[in-house]
């Protein structure tokens, strides 16, 4: 894709970098002992598995709440509904750093008392949200694009080596999946002292490639760039990685560094059915629900005493199980939270400059 074309898909992004992006919505509604719960996610293969692994199993133990499906969400519009008063999201796919900046003022504090949580990973449960996976965004590339092993990337150099390892680089402009942590490993940061991330030498490595890369605003947009053989080699969640493989996408994931984070959802401050979204949230952590989830999408659980039985595509992006080779960097809630709008303000302006 050429760089006009990149730029435009990631000005789409500009007011969502890490928190996703896009718009929709649906009312929520409550008639007559009814809920009606409007949840908002990144759409795809990626919500039919959520609705499967976490919406089918509750509304049958609860006849009394049903779901309206939306994608993708929006910081934006979040803040668009809770300002103007008028909520019409329930629950919200969000980065737990952007649900924490925002406790309180966009996104409701929540209740999660009576939750088991001596098997949950540290934090799951945030004050203003509840994590339900943990997303790997590993590299990967096509295998026909790089048919030889031993001409294939292997590093996190070697996504930067436009030289070494030519074709079309494919890069979600979310936080979340990486954009700043791979330049700075890239360029020779040790994992170990990543944070606080330098935000302006991520920026300026990436400069190197920006020719050469996509910026995709969502996952389901790079997702289908990669199956429509529009990018090379990319930097893509587990979770769209395993529907590619089972669609038959041939595809190799790099085992050097990976960037991994929390996925989690939040509720929007001023949601009419609190109560409801906060019974239904706690459900996600069990380890039947944790458990499914996995095997769905291949994602890492994030309870202890989740059991999935994998696929074999699931095991090939596993990203804490032995296929991975190499090292895995958990971003840092904490840093985010403290640091979300001024990366937020500086990845954006670099897209769109």
């Amino acid at each position: 894709m050429a760089k006009s074309t990149s730029a435009v898909a990631a000005l789409g992004a500009t007011l969502a970098l890490t928190l996703l992006a896009g718009c929709g919505g649906g009312d929520a509604a409550q008639s007559g002992g009814k809920i009606t719960l409007t949840f908002t996610a990144y759409g795809g293969a990626g919500q039919d598995a959520m609705i499967k692994a976490y919406q089918t199993p509750y509304t049958a133990t609860h006849p009394d709440v049903s779901f309206v499906n939306t994608s993708p969400p929006d910081l934006a519009q979040v803040k668009a509904q809770v300002l103007s008063k008028s909520v019409k999201w329930d629950v919200v796919a969000l980065a737990p750093a952007a649900a924490t900046q925002n406790c309180g003022k966009l996104f409701e504090e929540l209740d999660m008392s009576g939750v088991d949580t001596k098997d949950l990973i540290p934090q799951t449960i945030g004050k203003c949200y509840v994590a339900n996976w943990i997303n790997a965004s590993p590299i990967a590339y096509r295998t026909d694009a790089f048919p030889d092993p031993a001409k294939a990337p292997k590093t996190v150099q070697d996504f930067f080596d436009l030289q070494k390892f030519p074709g079309q680089r494919g890069i979600l402009s979310n936080l979340q999946n990486g954009i700043l942590e791979y330049p700075l490993l890239a360029d020779g940061v040790d994992p170990k002292s990543l944070y606080p991330l330098d935000i302006d030498r991520a920026l300026k490595k990436l400069d190197t490639i920006r020719d050469k890369t996509t910026f995709a605003p969502n996952v389901g947009a790079l997702q289908q760039a990669v199956g429509a053989n529009q990018v090379d080699i990319f930097i893509l969640p587990d979770s769209r990685l395993v529907p590619l493989m089972n669609d038959g996408s041939k595809i190799t994931v790099t085992w050097d560094k990976t960037v991994a984070s929390l996925n989690a959802f939040g509720v929007p401050k001023g949601t009419k059915n609190k109560a409801a979204v906060q019974e239904f949230l706690k459900t996600i952590v069990t380890p039947e629900s944790v458990a499914t989830i996995s095997e769905l999408v291949g994602t890492a659980p994030v309870n202890k005493a989740a059991k999935p039985n994998l696929s074999e595509n699931a095991k090939k992006v596993q990203v804490y199980g032995p296929v991975n080779t190499g090292e895995t960097v958990l971003q840092d809630v904490d840093w985010y939270a403290q640091n979300f709008d001024q990366a937020t303000t500086k990845v954006n302006n670099w897209l769109v400059r």
